[in-house]
């Protein structure tokens, strides 16, 4: 019964590619493209819905207030705790006119936002979601995930120059130098994953994390080294999905709404749409190569459904940046540039030798210390030098009466 369940996806696919002619040739591959990438857009496009009306309701909950709690199923009286709100707000995007500015590239302006989401939606192909669920098992996937991905910067600069607005364009600069800073960490901390590994393949690198000892999992997370990396990864990918503390290309005290300022409608939908779509791939890939991807976190929890543990792990990364959008101030430009190529580049490159000390190191006493010592002693000289000759005073906690 729990491979059933586990598989039940899977079976699905064959079930509907028996319907599907032998010949021609390229007819069954073209479906099950098709099926994998409907399959694909249909699952994380309701995870966005729900996504949106659980980080307003938690941003509510955060900040003493309701959140939406209103709107349920349309021409009834059933509200669902508010999570109607989706449909909603998908007819108002819809039927909301559609402003383009009269000096704008209109071209480039109406393809921006379509070139922000379809390289975030590829990234989401190469991502093992459960066992035998992978829609592009390819060796070279890591490497896909972020080649496709950095085409998001392209769009940004799209969308901040055809708009002919300097707050477009300061927004789309800021952005580009923002993303262009956290990449580099971001593709860094993953460098010993591969390196213990072998492989560029996600798929391998789950199964490289299958093993159990003891009732402790052999995720990467459980090592020093794996940990910093962890720590690294969603770290520079909070700052690549400008989410707070690190969304000062949208600063709204600032330049009122960054890139997409220009943008209405349907349009400003899919830039939405987009944000999460990268979140949901930042979420899963972190599951992928130090969370075990779809293994369970015990053994003996292995008959809860694979692709269950894949999607709890990447919500659980989703509630996390919730949380901390609601709790973390946002940080000024040159603390955002300086944490990136002060702290978080160089931390990044001590976790490669961290991981090849753990490799080449016997004892697992020696290789454990040698390991820490090698994440630890950096992070504290490094942090300590971020805040050298600064006052920084306690901080004093105020409450309404």
């Amino acid at each position: 019964m729990a491979e059933f369940f586990d598989q039940i996806f899977v079976n699905l696919k064959h079930w509907l590619l028996g319907f599907v002619p032998a010949q021609p040739d390229w007819l069954q591959p073209l479906a099950t493209v098709v099926i994998s990438v409907a399959a694909i857009l249909g699952v994380f496009a309701s995870l966005f819905a729900i996504a949106t009306v659980i980080e307003r309701k938690g941003l509510g909950r955060i900040q003493n207030r309701p959140g939406p709690n209103r709107v349920g199923i349309p021409f009834t009286d059933i509200s669902l705790f508010g999570f109607g709100q989706p449909i909603a707000d998908g007819i108002k995007a819809l039927i909301k006119e559609d402003l383009v500015p009269r000096a704008a590239d209109k071209v480039v302006h109406f393809l921006a936002p379509l070139a922000m989401f379809v390289p975030l939606a590829l990234t989401l192909l190469v991502l093992p979601m459960g066992r035998n669920m992978t829609a592009m098992d390819i060796d070279a996937g890591l490497l896909f995930f972020f080649a496709v991905g950095a085409g998001a910067e392209l769009a940004v600069f799209m969308a901040g120059w055809s708009s002919r607005n300097k707050y477009s364009l300061f927004g789309a600069m800021r952005a580009i130098a923002q993303m262009i800073s956290y990449e580099i960490p971001f593709i860094l901390s993953t460098v010993s994953v591969i390196m213990i590994a072998g492989t560029l393949s996600p798929v391998k690198i789950v199964e490289a994390q299958q093993t159990y000892n003891g009732w402790l999992p052999d995720w990467f997370v459980f090592t020093p080294w794996g940990l910093a990396a962890f720590l690294l990864f969603i770290t520079a990918a909070t700052a690549e999905s400008n989410r707070s503390p690190f969304d000062l290309p949208e600063g709204e005290s600032e330049i009122i709404a960054g890139y997409f300022i220009e943008y209405s409608g349907f349009k400003f939908a899919i830039f939405f749409m987009a944000e999460y779509f990268g979140m949901f791939a930042a979420g899963g890939m972190a599951a992928t190569l130090f969370l075990g991807g779809y293994a369970a976190p015990v053994e003996w929890l292995n008959w809860i459904p694979s692709w269950a543990w894949f999607f709890a792990k990447t919500m659980g990364f989703i509630f996390f940046l919730i949380w901390i959008r609601g709790t973390v101030p946002r940080l000024r430009q040159d603390q955002l540039m300086n944490f990136a190529w002060k702290f978080m580049l160089p931390m990044a490159l001590m976790t490669i030798l961290a991981a090849a000390s753990w490799h080449f190191i016997p004892d697992a006493f020696t290789r454990w210390l040698v390991s820490s010592t090698l994440v630890v002693a950096p992070y504290l000289l490094l942090g300590r030098g971020l805040l050298a000759g600064r006052q920084i005073g306690k901080r004093a906690y105020r409450y309404a009466d």
